[in-house]
């Protein structure tokens, strides 16, 4: 059991947490949330010990282990993906090492009376039970079922981590957490660079063999598959509820309505009270009611109504030009690089006002499709675009291309033309971008206000094609919502790379699988695609 107790954090004169105070027991699944820039991150390296607070204190068993990801990434890149993942378990070498130095002591010492020897043999002692109790743990079997779970294949197990992406190697660093079997594991958003196979390996991992957790995601359906319990952070203070996700949104609702409705009670019996007040203040009689009155004002406790995010993205993409019936036509399509296939002989065709998805495990190909699609890359085959297609594309980076010298203000500047210039401002202001954030360089900005600054550039001109890879990364479950709506409004075509399956959910018509060097066409939404696949863990997969 870990408590938080009388927990405060404040600086620069703003109070962000005050007295909070809960526990964390063995086998809690605790999802934290609140919205943007209310203590979660702060809240999660406090417990993980990465931060100090003003006030208050974590306490934790003595032996207790909490993990936190993300942690930072690994630096020394002369190992392999296998040699990194198995430094997890550096400290049982390390207390092997130990234990065979205090037993070379103890052979060569005589003292055997001394308070110095009897401490060498508690130690070695509690080493040796603590060590002998691990040992039949099989590492290299460990660290291979852990990786294949997170999507690396098996021959990528001896490349330098040097060749990864920062994606990968912060797989490489769940992994190495997984493998310490904590007792409280700490994520903040780990599935931003999962796939979806490897997020559903997670959550049965989680779900099945994690001790405690506590997540910050903004992955609606992770969070209700793998939390039994929610933790809100709001204005310095929290509401503890032993509920999913889903079922605190409604939790919250009737909080906030009763609150309301105390709130309205208070404030109707404040003014009738100081219209008495005032009515009757110079009234010899009704001296000891004013006087009583007074007093009771001072004395109450205001109630609060808890703030409720009401900034709001208005978002609503341009009318689609007409295009031709097939505004995408892949037919007999191969791509590799150098002697690596991606995949070949890849044939689909996508009509008119279609929305599809492309899913799969990282390094399929998905990416590598829109590219060629987007005529960026050289393939075999052949693929054409329909009549008057005119594509919008926003691309699984395309937050960290935006100039980060350049203010907000510039940046949608220099990329809007005609009419459009007059009316920046108004754009701005729908992106949740105020008067005074306008001068802001992008370099400060977080990663949800820098995906949504690319939204932004992505609707100065019309189009009929929008191709998005991984546009929800970042963004915040409302924002999610608002940018789903819109795509669901969009009279064009769609083509949406993912991993959130609540997102796909309702929004696509048909999937498309990459996969074993092959592209599969599959009918019907996420939740078909799914079930068909009964893609309900890794095991499953790898059985079949």
């Amino acid at each position: 059991m870990i408590s938080v107790d009388g927990l405060a954090v404040a600086f620069g004169g703003t109070t962000l947490f005050k007295d909070i105070s809960f526990v964390i027991n063995d086998k809690d699944r605790i999802a934290l949330m609140g919205k943007n820039g209310a203590g979660k991150s702060t809240l999660l390296k406090i417990i993980a010990g990465a931060q100090a607070p003003t006030r208050g204190r974590v306490a934790a068993p003595k032996d207790a282990v909490i993990s936190y990801l993300p942690q930072h990434l690994m630096t020394d890149n002369d190992r392999t993906v296998f040699e990194e993942t198995a430094q997890a378990f550096a400290h049982i070498h390390r207390m092997q090492a130990r234990i065979d130095e205090l037993n070379h002591e103890m052979a060569t010492r005589t003292d055997y009376e001394s308070e110095s020897y009897y401490q060498l043999i508690e130690e070695v002692s509690a080493l040796s039970e603590k060590f002998y109790s691990i040992e039949e743990t099989n590492y290299e079997a460990e660290v291979e079922k852990i990786l294949l779970g997170l999507g690396f294949e098996r021959e990528e197990f001896q490349r330098p981590t040097s060749e990864l992406s920062g994606g990968w190697r912060m797989r490489i660093e769940l992994a190495k957490l997984l493998l310490q079997k904590p007792d409280l594991i700490l994520l903040d958003e780990p599935t931003n660079h999962l796939d979806i196979e490897s997020i559903q390996w997670l959550e049965e991992f989680l779900t099945n063999s994690a001790k405690a957790v506590m997540v910050i995601s903004h992955d609606r359906a992770f969070v209700d598959n793998i939390t039994t319990r929610t933790i809100e952070v709001t204005m310095g203070r929290i509401y503890d509820y032993k509920v999913n996700y889903s079922k605190y949104l409604e939790l919250r609702k009737e909080r906030r309505e009763q609150q309301q409705k105390a709130y309205d009670e208070q404030q109707k019996m404040i003014a009738e009270t100081e219209e008495f007040i005032e009515r009757f203040k110079g009234t010899y009689s009704k001296t000891l009611q004013v006087q009583s009155r007074v007093k009771m004002l001072e004395k109450l406790e205001l109630v609060e109504v808890d703030e409720e995010d009401t900034s709001a993205l208005r978002l609503k993409f341009p009318p689609a030009p007409r295009s031709g019936n097939f505004p995408v036509i892949v037919d007999g399509v191969s791509k590799s690089y150098d002697d690596k296939l991606i995949f070949k002989d890849a044939s689909l065709s996508i009509e008119r006002g279609e929305k599809v998805a492309f899913v799969g495990r990282n390094g399929e190909g998905k990416s590598t499709l829109v590219k060629a699609i987007m005529n960026q890359i050289d393939f075999e085959g052949k693929l054409s675009l329909g009549h008057n297609t005119m594509i919008g594309y926003f691309a699984q980076n395309e937050a960290s291309l935006l100039d980060e010298e350049n203010s907000v203000y510039q940046t949608i500047d220099d990329v809007a033309k005609g009419d459009i210039r007059t009316k920046i401002k108004d754009i701005l202001g729908a992106f949740m971008f105020g008067g005074d954030s306008w001068t802001k360089k992008v370099r400060v900005l977080s990663g949800g206000e820098r995906t949504r600054l690319a939204m932004i550039k992505l609707l100065l001109e019309p189009v009929n094609l929008l191709i998005l890879d991984e546009p929800t990364n970042h963004l915040d479950l409302r924002t999610k919502d608002i940018l789903k709506s819109a795509l669901q409004d969009f009279d064009g075509t769609l083509i949406l790379v993912s991993h959130d399956r609540d997102f796909l959910s309702g929004l696509v018509s048909k999937v498309y699988e990459f996969g074993h060097k092959q592209v599969k066409e599959h009918l019907g939404d996420i939740h078909d695609f799914l079930e068909k696949k009964k893609m309900e863990n890794l095991r499953e997969i790898e059985r079949r």
